[in-house]
């Protein structure tokens, strides 16, 4: 079945399809963005690029049809391999939706360091 046809088919009614304030957003597998558009569609396209946190908590998990790869390296080096894949002919439109997806998901599993207290600074501070 050709992706046009089968777009056609799911644009309006589908099981993943997320319907709220007047817009649509697509929960699908494949889809960087969300959003409920042939040009994101995981479902409708041949060629997809899934990007998900990796199980252990550390890293990312990128999927196309054919492979998956769990990049663990860091921000700038995992950001290279996505636009790397993306860029050498596999879906060189969705190189900006998956770097964007990349970084938030790496940024969001950064641990977060606790503020220093600050010193109570003058003669009346150190009073008590």
């Amino acid at each position: 079945m050709s992706a046009d046809l089968t777009w056609l088919l799911i644009k309006n009614n589908n099981s993943f399809l997320v319907k709220r304030s007047g817009v649509q957003f697509s929960s699908e597998a494949g889809n960087l963005l969300n959003q409920n558009s042939f040009k994101y569609s995981g479902l409708a396209n041949k060629k997809t690029i899934d990007i998900a946190a990796a199980p252990s908590g550390r890293g990312v998990v990128v999927s196309t049809k054919k492979s998956k790869v769990t990049l663990t390296k860091g921000i700038r080096k995992s950001a290279r391999s996505v636009a790397g894949l993306a860029r050498s002919g596999y879906r060189a439109d969705l190189r900006k939706a998956a770097l964007a997806r990349v970084s938030a998901i790496l940024n969001s599993q950064k641990t977060v360091k606790a503020a220093p207290k600050k010193a109570c600074k003058g003669v009346r501070a150190n009073k008590n």
